[in-house]
């Protein structure tokens, strides 16, 4: 007895490909994070100015963005590529180790940026308008 088994979709087989094209560039982009938060630290025990400091928080939140969308490619490429097409192949590979690998990395990616613009982009004031 045969049993019909779907073949994988031509679009699923180029963004795997893709995705995993982006997350081989996740350490350098994470060594970039690292640098940009080393920079906002020193910026930030140096005492510059507003304006300065919002610069450095920007940049490092820039920084994670790009490590966020590498780690979140990485994770997709190592579920594998039946898992573009279907929920369950998904599910299946988040169960693996390296999928419950990528899927730590993105949560504690996605949770360091989220605190960070939420406390550690400095705000600029901006000028009240004259009451007249």
């Amino acid at each position: 007895m045969a049993f019909f088994r779907p073949r994988v979709s031509r679009e699923a087989e180029v963004r795997q490909h893709a995705d995993h094209e982006v997350g081989e560039g996740y350490p350098a982009l994470l060594d970039k994070a690292r640098v940009a938060e080393a920079e906002l630290r020193r910026a930030q025990a140096a005492g510059v100015g507003a304006d300065e400091l919002r610069a450095a928080g920007l940049a490092y939140d820039r920084a994670l963005t790009e490590a966020l969308r590498a780690a979140e490619a990485a994770k997709r490429a190592a579920l594998g590529v039946r898992a573009y097409d279907d929920r369950i192949r998904r599910r299946k590979g988040v169960a693996t180790p390296r999928g419950a690998m990528w899927t730590a990395e993105v949560e504690r990616l996605r949770t360091l940026r989220e605190e960070h613009r939420l406390t550690g982009i400095a705000r600029v004031p901006r000028p009240v308008p004259a009451a007249g």
